[in-house]
């Protein structure tokens, strides 16, 4: 079974890539270019941890980057501000849903852990996957930070993920961030956008590192 990966910089996602490939699926990983909002350093960090996924699974791990970063930027131009982390993640997993289908992969994997962040919430989850075509694994979901970070550092991917150099990890968060999303509300801010055709145009520039 293949199954793709949302890949981050940060601690949870590569956790629950090995995860999975634990139980014998065979892992992609995608990593969403969020640059200009992002930062290189961010970009540097995902490389790292794939092979560092590599090493400890002994799988292949082919990893793809798709840009992001302009559709952030449409999103705040467009939507309401609380709901540009929903909207975000409705795009990332559509956008991994298209890359997904290109390659035979059967769900998406995440890094969602509960009620960790805003954007994590059970009514949040709900409307982020609302209108996926494929299941999205969800390993963490019951995991508390500090039982992440162990397996984490067990993995030996937890000291590349806290890198820092200072500077936020997406500047693209807004002051204040819905936490209790009603579905009918995020899609009234998605219909003030092409989501259809921004994730398909992300999906088809997303290119193997």
């Amino acid at each position: 079974m293949k199954l793709i990966a949302l890949l981050s910089s940060g601690i949870d996602s590569p956790v629950a890539a090995f995860l999975m490939a634990e139980r014998g699926a065979e892992m992609v990983l995608l990593h969403m270019d969020n640059r200009p909002f992002g930062s290189e350093l961010g970009v540097r960090k995902t490389v790292m941890l794939a092979e560092a996924l590599r090493r400890t699974t002994g799988q292949r791990m082919p990893l793809y980057m798709a840009p992001h970063g302009e559709n952030q930027a449409i999103n705040i131009e467009q939507c309401r501000s609380p709901y540009r982390c929903v909207l975000c993640k409705r795009l990332m997993l559509r956008t991994a849903q298209e890359v997904a289908i290109e390659l035979g992969a059967r769900g998406i994997v995440t890094g969602d852990s509960l009620g960790q962040v805003a954007s994590q919430t059970l009514s949040n989850l709900r409307a982020e996957q609302y209108g996926l075509r494929l299941a999205v694994l969800r390993p963490l979901i019951g995991l508390d930070k500090l039982e992440i970070e162990r397996m984490a550092r067990e993995i030996g991917t937890y000291e590349t993920s806290i890198i820092s150099d200072g500077t936020k990890d997406c500047t693209a968060v807004p002051s204040r961030v819905i936490t209790n999303a009603s579905l009918s509300e995020v899609l009234a801010e998605e219909a003030k956008i092409d989501a259809d055709s921004m994730a398909k145009r992300a999906a088809e520039r997303a290119v193997r590192i």
